[in-house]
């Protein structure tokens, strides 16, 4: 069983950096993709970046070329750099991890202030 616990999350300001990373325990040698998600209020959870044990990664079209996502696989922690952040990307971010199932963190906040 894998569990997530994120940390990072805070109140920015427009234009502004911040990092948000996940830590996972237990059997995280069934690790395969981990990534983050978003849920804004009244709206879907939305794929934010998602990363392959072998490095691969994806991006949703709004954060591509600001955000950016690493894992370290012996550590079983995923991280995710956000720059040049806007208020749009104000929303509870989840750190995912999937196995044969998804397992997903608490969640983090971010607010993002204009």
């Amino acid at each position: 069983q894998v569990q997530l616990v994120e940390s990072g999350g805070g109140l920015v300001q427009a234009g502004g950096s911040l990092r948000l990373s996940c830590v996972a325990s237990g059997a995280i040698f069934f690790i395969n993709d981990m990534g983050w998600y978003r849920q804004a209020p009244g709206k879907q959870r939305e794929l934010v970046a998602s990363i392959t044990r072998g490095g691969i990664t994806k991006y949703g079209d709004s954060v591509k070329g600001r955000f950016t996502i690493s894992r370290d696989n012996a550590k079983g922690t995923v991280a995710l750099q956000m720059n040049s952040l806007k208020p749009e990307d104000t929303a509870v971010y989840y750190c995912n991890a999937r196995t044969v199932i998804d397992i997903w963190g608490q969640g983090t906040q971010l607010t993002v202030s204009s």
